[in-house]
């Protein structure tokens, strides 16, 4: 399992050249697998009016939705700064209207990572069924 785990970190490492940050200067990538084993990847995409800004796992969740795909294995979260960086609040919520049990994994490079499941860095989100 680690070494697709390394494959999701190197996706989201190259997705970060795609990113535009030019307000925050915080580029972000990600790179998606669904149960399919289809790998999604996404940047971050900002605005001037900041709340326009488009967060790189609801970019990357949005390509494969509209692909068809919603089911959801891992995500793969790097920056450019080589650090450790959690989705946002936005991207939890969002995440979370499709699987609970997504690995999320924190990528400081391709070999120093930290795994999450959502539900554990979300425990007490919105939905409808509770």
């Amino acid at each position: 399992m680690h070494s697709r785990y390394q494959t999701l970190i190197s996706k989201a490492i190259e997705a970060l050249q795609f990113s535009y940050a030019p307000y925050s200067n915080f580029k972000v990538g990600v790179a998606l697998i669904t149960n399919t084993e289809k790998i999604y990847t996404g940047s971050n995409i900002e605005c001037a009016s900041y709340s326009l800004t488009i967060c790189a796992e609801r970019v990357a969740y949005a390509k494969a939705i509209s692909d068809g795909e919603n089911n959801f294995k891992a995500i793969a979260i790097a920056n450019d700064k080589n650090e450790i960086s959690f989705p946002c609040g936005a991207c939890r919520q969002f995440m979370m209207e499709f699987n609970s049990d997504v690995k999320i994994i924190l990528a400081k490079s391709l070999k120093v990572y930290k795994i999450y499941e959502l539900k554990e860095l979300f425990p007490k989100n919105f939905t409808l069924n509770e």
